[in-house]
């Protein structure tokens, strides 16, 4: 395609890898973000293998590894100590691992590349609006309480999970899941200095888990880890309240211990309800994710459970397939036919199997829970089957038997 004008709405991952790619083609992006800049916030996250070939191919595998931490399974306790969940990486055969990492790092080594090729961006910009013409589309924003009218050739919206611009004729499906999480980053140390992620359950109302994710930018002599609490949204608002800093965080750290005492170790740090960071989910399914010139990627078009861990590696192969339609294709109608084609059935898949699996993990069910308590082990013990569970996480899957 010859060079195109494009905005990109959104800093994240999906829109940091985009401008990347596309900027390497030549065409003149410019990057709109609400953010004033791009600081080291947010939890950690698992690249797994289908995300870690995007950077493969982009040149900064190596780069994302001097920050993250190798991961070789996914594994799960009752907490009675029996196991529910072990899935490995081995099955995948060759060097196949995951990369427990800090957002804050996925983003730098993003923006670092980003910024060694030619592109511009207007932070501290508000997006009000987006329209779509017949040679051009209009982005609306606002800036220092000035509005703005731009024109480009095409604009893509990567503005997140909770984005209010993609198109509501597009969306088939958006809500809030009922349930998210508490999280915190802390200093990593022993028994979970080793290269898993590590989950526990008490039926499926109650779950912690800790995940080894390498260094932050601004603090390359810490290895952290990301530590996440289970919760319904209906309870998340009790954790905001100036009350809730005393008695009753106190007695979910008393019922944490006896939840998993090994935590102790980790959790030393947290001492106020205030360390530790609500986050909430939606599920998101639309009819399509481009036409004519205005395109969704990343959590923006396909927002899901974070139960596979697929929402980073996701945003990478949405970049990496709009790049490659771009390059195979002379106008925008092409272009999206060929990023459907690429990306169609793997969006769908997850999104299936993260609707599916959630409520094992996330729920009141009694009956759920103890049918994974029964199910997943079995399903360990089949080799064809641990094959299938291994491609699952590892993000490679299209299809139940693709």
């Amino acid at each position: 395609m010859q060079p195109q004008s494009i905005a990109i709405i959104g800093a994240g991952t999906a829109g940091l890898a985009t401008a990347a790619l596309l900027a390497q083609q030549g065409h003149a992006i410019t990057l709109i973000e609400r953010a004033p800049a791009l600081e080291p916030v947010g939890a950690g996250l698992l690249l797994q293998p289908a995300g870690l070939s995007v950077l493969h191919r982009m040149g900064l595998y190596q780069a994302m590894c001097r920050y993250g931490a190798h991961i070789d399974a996914l594994v799960g306790h009752t907490c009675s100590g029996r196991a529910i969940m072990n899935s490995h990486y081995r099955p995948l055969g060759g060097q196949a691992h995951g990369l427990g990492i800090h957002r804050a790092s996925l983003c730098h080594v993003l923006d670092s590349h980003l910024q060694t090729l030619p592109h511009q961006r207007r932070m501290g910009c508000t997006v009000i609006a987006v329209d779509t013409q017949a040679h051009q589309t209009l982005v609306t924003l606002e800036d220092n309480q000035r509005t703005d009218v731009l024109a480009f050739d095409a604009v893509l919206i990567a503005n997140g999970s909770h984005s209010q611009l993609r198109p509501s004729d597009w969306t088939r499906y958006d809500r809030l899941y009922p349930w998210g999480a508490m999280w915190a980053m802390v200093p990593i140390a022993a028994p979970f200095d080793v290269p898993q992620l590590q989950q526990r359950y008490h039926r499926a109302s109650a779950m912690a888990g800790i995940l080894p994710t390498g260094c932050r930018p601004d603090q390359p002599d810490t290895p952290l880890a990301s530590f996440f609490w289970s919760l319904p949204v209906t309870e998340m608002a009790s954790w905001q309240q100036p009350d809730f800093a005393c008695a009753p965080f106190e007695k979910w750290r008393n019922a944490l211990h006896e939840f998993w005492p090994e935590l102790d170790s980790v959790l030393t740090p947290l001492t106020q309800a205030h360390q530790l960071t609500p986050a909430t989910y939606r599920d998101v399914i639309m009819h399509q994710w481009g036409e004519n010139r205005l395109g969704v990627i990343g959590d923006a078009a396909h927002a899901m459970s974070p139960q596979l861990g697929q929402g980073a590696n996701m945003a990478l192969l949405d970049a990496w397939a709009l790049g490659e339609a771009m390059q195979q294709s002379d106008n925008w109608d092409d272009v999206w036919a060929h990023y459907h084609q690429q990306r169609g059935p793997h969006i769908r898949f997850y999104q299936r199997m993260s609707r599916w699996l959630t409520p094992a993990s996330q729920s009141h069910s009694r009956i759920i829970a103890t049918g994974r308590d029964m199910l997943f082990p079995l399903m360990a013990q089949v080799p064809w089957l641990r094959l299938q569970m291994a491609r699952t996480v590892a993000g490679l899957k299209t299809g139940l038997l693709r």
